[in-house]
């Protein structure tokens, strides 16, 4: 057997659907705000992807959970509008909050990470809280360099008003980051998952 075939025969039918599922997931987390208008502050959705990137990652392993969020962020550069506010297409890599689109893949990979070195409750709910710290440091410096560099900042814009932004949806997802350790530690036995 080529190592073509056994890298290939390692990602089963069930991690496709697995895979598609989140990248679903992802996409509806997105779009929260479309039914609540209410949840943008600073021109910032409050979204529940970083949820279910996290969830991802936490349940499907580093690399599917990974490729879940890949497979969202491939379809929305490829122009279908799962972005947050139905937006897509390849000019949002020059928008303000894509840097948190690359930065869920980064967090889905390290949760998946974490649990596959310690797979107990503990570990299921701090590699959540680890990977919503990891997304929301770089995902907001990736805003703040956006504002500066090539994006139409506000008057008056600086780096703690980035971070200011940020703190209303603060509370909700370290809530959820929790959740979704709480939650993925549930489902280890019941998803399957090839390794």
């Amino acid at each position: 057997m080529t190592t073509y075939t056994r890298v290939r025969a390692r990602f089963t039918a069930y991690d496709v659907v697995y895979c598609g599922m989140f990248a679903a997931l992802m996409m509806i987390g997105a779009n929260i705000t479309s039914f609540m208008p209410f949840m943008v502050v600073g021109g910032v959705p409050i979204t529940l992807q970083a949820f279910f990137a996290i969830l991802a990652g936490l349940v499907l392993g580093s690399k599917r959970g990974a490729i879940a969020v890949a497979v969202y962020a491939c379809v929305g550069l490829a122009g279908a509008p799962v972005f947050a506010r139905f937006s897509g297409g390849i000019s949002q890599l020059l928008s303000p909050t894509f840097g948190f689109i690359i930065v869920f893949i980064l967090s889905a990979y390290i949760a998946g990470k974490m649990i596959e070195v310690r797979s107990t409750k503990a570990m299921y709910v701090a590699a959540g809280l680890v990977a919503m710290m990891i997304s929301y440091l770089l995902g907001t410096n990736w805003l703040y360099a956006a504002y500066k560099l090539w994006a139409a900042a506000p008057e008056g814009f600086s780096y703690w008003m980035a971070w200011a932004w940020m703190l209303p949806p603060l509370p909700k997802d370290i809530v959820l980051a929790i959740l979704a350790g709480l939650f993925a530690f549930r489902l280890r036995h019941v998803i399957k998952v090839g390794n």
